[in-house]
């Protein structure tokens, strides 16, 4: 890609009905990108809007009971008021009636006329409402549309059609010799396979009198544009195509159009020969991702399954929305979101990781040195492992920028977040801290400090609020933590040295589910009357007395190592550290944690559990962990205790 420059486009969002998780999700990854790419210093514009012609907005006018421009300018502001709540940072909002555009898409139309691109014909064929598009006979599906199964219905009309087959052929070759135009390169598959069967010429024109919500054909005032051939021009239209020459050379040919799998067709086959047709160079990508489904059932107005992307963020805020869409779904596969899974994976990276990580320095950091992030003394192995992990985390997350994986990167970033807590627990800087060991205790927190710093900028595009936040604990100023920049990262230096941190209520506050909620509410049964007492607890059976309790023996322990077993999904077995011993255990616990997630930890183990053999491998003992329903986390210590003591 051209560094000089990132254009990004989203495809502009009919009018007709309220934003749903799929507008927010394109809009979300495109502010991110540009987010990102502002911050490598590379001159970025983002573009994103809304379509306002054709049928469909027409009907939905005429069911309020509306001017069909009225109805635009008032539905137009729930896409306006999400993006803002959203935090997207958008250089144009375009609208397709918009009047500099009306006059772009007119001017194209008049000069494709004059030059024999643009010709009139009868045409007879099947129309789809909900997709705006014409089909043949042979293109239909059980006689139904063959993109959205709807019923679709016979028109007979003269018509104006766009020359698009003549450059069937030059887009096959184009698309062949370019593999970066359509990615994932599988969806340049599919666009090669609609390629090779004949391709018709394409009607850009609706007549006034079955349509009248268009922008006019210049050379026949009983015409409408069809309003893909009106859209696709927004994207050169508000880079001052035909206005500004200069910003048009700036800006064009875009880097990304950043589009859902459904409207593939269009922005690969309609879309590139209209600009061959203008004589424009083609975008370098056009990247169309997956569909968000409820478990494997694709969302749907009609299913009642739509996530509302106001309601989320209404109940859990911006930065942890923002953060899960990136991470869970990898660009270009489908993606399933269930409000568990959203919690899952906030709890897990966003609470227990990186919540864990700030709040364990910024209290060493208050207690032991009055808040100053100290200067870092001479550096061991530890230190520059972590500051290592870290730098790797910048690589990766730069080359998964320019492959289009940020869900790979954020990977990479919040394995650094991991690295820093084990760092912590390698280190114990609270054991330091106790035994007056000052100048390690410096270097530790520092070099702690330091990690959270960097990885606090790469999390900046995903999570801005929550990340200047974040710099605000480390001693920065909101508005100086929020221009910082990736590039500068690889800029040697001390940037933290002398800051005062500031005391957090949590970054992160942990989701307490329902199902939690209820259990620790549970009611402790009433005594009979007419009875002794009995001693109840909730939740509780089988009491024991406290001479059994003492037959069991619990210490703490360091997981050094931890590796799958072949052939059981719900199996790690973990090499422990238990004072000077060490031993080998065989957890259920693969479902839940990753072997890199737990290298580090310091857990309860059964220390006098009888070993037993499973799947043939010896189990020297049994680590203690905490379940609910699907979620299960391990019983830790907080590290200011060496392994091996004694538990209870």
């Amino acid at each position: 890609m051209n560094q000089n420059y990132f254009y990004v486009t989203t495809p502009i969002y009919y009018v007709n009905d309220k934003p749903h998780i799929g507008h927010a999700y394109t809009t979300i990854l495109a502010d991110v990108l540009a987010r990102y790419y502002r911050s490598l210093n590379v001159p970025t514009f983002f573009l994103t809007g809304t379509d306002e012609h054709g049928q469909k907005v027409q009907k939905a006018a005429d069911a309020r009971r509306m001017d069909p421009q009225a109805h635009c300018d008032e539905t137009v502001v729930r896409f306006q008021e999400l993006w803002r709540k959203l935090g997207i940072t958008n250089d144009k909002f375009i609208r397709t009636t918009d009047a500099a555009h009306k006059a772009v898409v007119q001017e194209v139309l008049q000069d494709l006329y004059d030059r024999g691109e643009i010709y009139k014909a009868e045409y007879t064929g099947w129309y789809c409402v909900g997709d705006e598009r014409f089909f043949t006979e042979k293109d239909l599906v059980d006689g139904k549309c063959p993109e959205c199964g709807r019923e679709v219905t016979r028109i007979v009309e003269s018509n104006y059609f766009f020359r698009m087959s003549k450059y069937q052929q030059w887009l096959i070759d184009y698309i062949e010799t370019h593999p970066d135009f359509i990615q994932p390169s599988f969806r340049a598959n599919e666009t090669l396979g609609f390629l090779r069967k004949e391709l018709s010429d394409l009607c850009i024109s609706r007549p006034k009198s079955r349509l009248s919500w268009g922008i006019e054909l210049p050379f026949d005032r009983d015409y409408v544009c069809y309003v893909w051939f009106d859209a696709l021009l927004n994207y050169v239209s508000a880079v001052g195509y035909r206005r500004d020459q200069a910003m048009f050379e700036k800006w064009w040919p875009a880097s990304y159009h950043l589009i859902g799998k459904d409207i593939l067709t269009t922005h690969s086959v309609y879309w590139p020969t209209m600009l061959k047709a203008m004589n424009l160079p083609l975008p370098r990508t056009i990247f169309a991702h997956g569909w968000w489904l409820t478990g494997n059932t694709k969302m749907s107005k009609s299913l009642g399954n739509v996530v509302n992307p106001m309601e989320m963020v209404e109940k859990y805020g911006v930065d942890a929305f923002r953060y899960f869409l990136l991470a869970e779904m990898a660009p270009g596969q489908d993606a399933s979101f269930t409000e568990e899974a959203f919690i899952a994976r906030y709890n897990s990276d966003l609470a227990n990781d990186l919540g864990n990580l700030l709040s364990r320095v910024l209290k060493m950091t208050l207690r032991h040195l009055q808040g100053v992030i100290p200067p870092a003394g001479p550096l061991q192995e530890e230190d520059r492992e972590l500051l290592q992990t870290v730098a790797n985390a910048v690589d990766a997350m730069e080359q998964a920028l320019h492959a289009m994986k940020c869900d790979q990167g954020l990977a990479a970033v919040l394995n650094a977040v991991r690295a820093g807590n084990r760092y912590l627990e390698k280190t114990a800087p609270w054991t330091l801290a106790k035994r007056g060991d000052t100048e390690r205790l410096q270097t530790v927190l520092h070099t702690a400090a330091e990690a959270l710093r960097q990885i606090a900028i790469l999390l900046l595009p995903v999570m801005p609020g929550k990340m200047t936040a974040l710099g605000e604990a480390l001693g920065f100023d909101p508005e100086e933590f929020a221009a910082q920049r990736i590039a500068e990262l690889r800029q040697s230096g001390d940037f933290i040295s002398g800051r005062v941190m500031r005391d957090t209520d949590g970054l992160f506050p942990r989701i307490q589910t329902e199902e939690k909620m209820q259990k620790s509410a549970a009611p402790v049964p009433a005594a009979s009357p007419k009875t002794a007492p009995k001693t109840v607890l909730p939740g509780v059976a089988d009491l024991i007395t406290i001479d059994d309790f003492f037959k069991t023996q619990l210490r703490t322990a360091e997981i050094l190592a931890a590796e799958k077993i072949d052939g059981a999904d719900k199996l790690l077995k973990l090499k422990i550290r238990m004072g000077q011993e060490e031993r080998q255990l065989v957890a259920g616990i693969a479902r839940y944690y990753a072997p890199e997630a737990v290298i580090g930890k310091h857990i309860v183990v059964v220390a006098n559990l009888k070993p037993a053999k499973i799947r043939g491998i010896e189990s020297q003992g049994m680590l203690l962990a905490a379940k609910i329903g699907q979620e299960l986390k391990l019983i830790t210590v907080d590290g200011e205790i060496a392994s091996g003591a004694s538990v209870g």
